[in-house]
């Protein structure tokens, strides 16, 4: 696999939640940085059981992890365990930056002009998908508008895809910024983004974790909070801080951003102590495993 390759699959926006590795991925993201870096391959079999998800399963997980160069094996002490991968810090980081960054709706926009040669199909295709997981809307083939403040998550995508194509088949790139669009925004919007989509996205969150009953324990706030930021992490990208004034007085962003930093405060600590106490070394040697 080439470093381009381990790069764009690392760095996954598109990652869907809710299955085991994206439950995974996202116990790595949250509470591996904290703990240390490094986890117990037994202690992360019982974290992902506590998520309801079967060794096998979390083992098999585990492995595209680290495939994906978002962990690396790495036994201490005798310990068999995994650690995160240093290069998929910047992953990390980025996402931090988006999921649990303060949401800020959007009052200026860029557009980004993409024309590919025909030869460059494939490439012209996967950065479509990576600026629609980025929070682009769609303004006709090959235009597209985004939040000002996506400028630079979209040049690094862009940059991304330019290097993976050969010269004689790069892109031509024209990235309009600061624009302020004119006319019925509320009508571009519904043209742009998928707002149905967007908006129950919302409300399953809001749904499924604005009533919930307080954890009696860590084990169980670990639970609820890992649930709660994997269903979360992919709001921020489908709604990249549209607006509400141009949508409603109904439109349910504010509400759930409220709830997710709720959640945040009152779950986020005892997670990570959780976590901590359960992926510590068991000192059970490789060799005996």
């Amino acid at each position: 696999m080439t470093e381009l390759a381990t790069r764009v699959v690392r760095d996954d926006p598109e990652a869907a939640s809710g299955s085991a590795t994206a439950l995974l991925r996202t116990v790595v993201g949250s509470v591996l940085r904290p703990i240390g870096g490094w986890m117990s391959a037994a202690g992360a079999v019982r974290l992902m059981d506590a998520l309801g998800v079967p060794a096998a399963t979390a083992r098999s997980s585990l492995a595209r992890l680290c495939a994906r160069g978002v962990l690396r094996r790495e036994p201490q002490d005798g310990v068999a365990g995994y650690a995160l991968d240093p290069a998929a810090v910047p992953m990390l980081e980025r996402g931090d930056a988006r999921i649990f960054g303060e949401r800020v709706e959007a009052s200026r926009w860029l557009l980004l002009s993409l024309s590919f040669p025909e030869r460059a199909r494939g490439s012209r295709d996967r950065l479509r998908r990576r600026l629609a997981a980025l929070g682009c809307g769609t303004v006709a083939d090959g235009l597209w508008i985004a939040p000002a403040a996506l400028e630079a998550e979209l040049t690094s995508a862009v940059s991304t895809t330019s290097a993976d194509v050969h010269p004689s088949g790069s892109p031509v790139v024209a990235m309009f910024a600061d624009a302020a669009p004119r006319g019925d925004l509320a009508a571009g919007l519904a043209r742009w983004y998928d707002l149905p989509a967007i908006r129950a996205a919302h409300e399953s969150f809001l749904a499924r974790f604005g009533d919930l009953p307080h954890p009696l324990d860590d084990a169980q706030a670990f639970a609820t909070w890992m649930r709660a930021l994997d269903e979360w992490r992919v709001i921020p990208y489908r709604d990249p801080g549209l607006p509400a004034a141009a949508l409603g007085p109904d439109w349910p962003g504010a509400a759930s951003a409220k709830l997710f930093r709720r959640l945040r405060a009152d779950l986020e600590e005892r997670a990570v102590s959780h976590a901590a106490a359960v992926a510590a070394p068991d000192r059970i040697p490789v060799s005996a495993r």
